[in-house]
């Protein structure tokens, strides 16, 4: 997911119900706000009232919900038989398998469809037809302390080599995270493909076959048990326990040198006052060929019919406007062609263009394949024993790649 950080409750959906000449479209949506005055149900409240402003015949009842119910609660109203029309989550290729989806060219305009960023409408494909539409999208940098560097001497790194030599410096100057590690289980799929990426590899081969154990990727992860986790250069929790969101706090703290962050991170740590700077991913001999984008996604489900209404209201959403706003008010990447030229030559967005400049260069989980959230999931549980003291990164991998054969011939 693009943001982990949500409220905690569901809020509650906006307006009245519409009288019996008006077409009712229920969304549910995930929230991308970090307290109730920046929720993302006041965006969606002011979008659905400019919509329906223009649009009298049609309401939009808007539920949110945080990231760590949206899609339970959107796959329980499925299985009820009860889905919405809209909904925004975090995948989409399980619905799709099922034939519950509507394809993005059966809703959209052309124009509105042609300007998705092309690797994020490519991620959004299921064997060729797209039925996942791009929402919100990131990509990750290495971020690092200015302060802690420039106490340790060290220099921002662009190779694995010049990385770990920045983290023993850290480690001398007694800074409690060198490097943070996050291999925990709540976003642990993101910092791991990061890392393959980095070393050569990734989930999946030039085909689109899963290739978790590769030889690179046996490389990439016996580097960081060797070279990182076990010189003590990631910090006082086992990897394998350490979350994202904590290992994020923790650098808003002054307590890590340098870890990998997405755009969020850079409120954060402003409001902290921690002075960071920003460089592309350090790779194995030089910077990282490849990245890793992330895209949250727009779904239509077929059931209720409603196709029209739905194109409508989705070509509003993803209007130039619309798109910017959202991206601007959660520092997130626009998922559109047009919106990200705009942002690249705004002086007010200066801050995010290293995450755009990076967003042409990046790859995106093997989200098309019905088996990836099986994948995503065992590696979440599973990954951090590749580091561990005594572990086979190797025995690691492999067993991951087992099962995600064993998923992806069952899906």
């Amino acid at each position: 997911m693009v943001s982990a950080v949500g409220m905690t409750a569901a809020l509650g959906g906006c307006g009245l119900t519409g009288d019996s000449d008006t077409t009712t479209l229920k969304l549910v949506a995930a929230d991308y706000g970090d307290s109730r005055a920046n929720g993302s149900q006041a965006y969606w409240n002011e979008l659905a009232k400019a919509y329906e402003s223009q649009h009298p015949d049609t309401h939009v009842e808007v539920s949110v919900y945080s990231w760590n119910d949206v899609d339970r609660k959107v796959r329980e109203m499925v299985d009820a038989g009860d889905p919405p029309d809209m909904a925004q989550i975090g995948a989409y290729s399980d619905y799709a398998a099922r034939g519950l989806l509507y394809r993005a060219d059966d809703l959209l305009s052309i124009p509105v469809q042609a300007d998705f960023v092309s690797q994020l409408a490519a991620a959004g494909q299921v064997r060729g037809v797209q039925y996942g539409m791009p929402f919100a999208a990131s990509t990750r940098v290495l971020f690092y302390n200015k302060a802690l560097f420039a106490k340790a001497g060290a220099t921002p790194p662009k190779t694995w080599d010049e990385l770990a030599s920045a983290a023993r410096a850290l480690k001398s100057e007694g800074v409690k995270y060198p490097y943070a590690l996050p291999l925990g289980p709540e976003e642990a799929q993101a910092e791991t493909m990061q890392w393959m990426l980095s070393g050569g590899g990734g989930y999946t081969d030039t085909v689109g076959t899963y290739s978790v154990d590769s030889p690179q990727n046996v490389d990439t992860f016996t580097w960081l048990k060797d070279d990182l986790v076990g010189p003590g250069l990631t910090g006082p929790v086992a990897p394998g326990k350490l979350n994202r969101a904590d290992a994020f706090a923790a650098f808003t703290r002054g307590d890590v040198g340098m870890l990998n962050g997405h755009p969020s991170l850079m409120k954060a740590a402003s409001a902290k006052g921690v002075k960071y700077g920003m460089v592309p991913t350090p790779g194995i001999d030089g910077e990282s060929k490849n990245t890793l984008g992330v895209s949250d996604w727009m779904t239509a489900f077929k059931k209720n019919g409603h196709q029209d209404q739905i194109g409508d209201f989705l070509d509003f959403v993803y209007s130039d406007d619309n798109v910017l706003d959202f991206s601007r008010e959660y520092d997130l990447l626009p998922v559109t062609t047009s919106a990200s030229e705009t942002m690249s030559s705004a002086a007010e967005d200066k801050a995010l263009k290293p995450f755009l400049d990076e967003l042409l260069l990046s790859e995106l989980y093997p989200v098309g394949d019905a088996s990836w959230a099986s994948v995503s999931a065992d590696v979440k549980k599973r990954i951090g024993q590749t580091v561990v003291s005594g572990g086979s990164p190797k025995a690691v991998l492999t067993d991951i790649q087992s099962s995600a054969v064993r998923a992806d011939s069952g899906s």
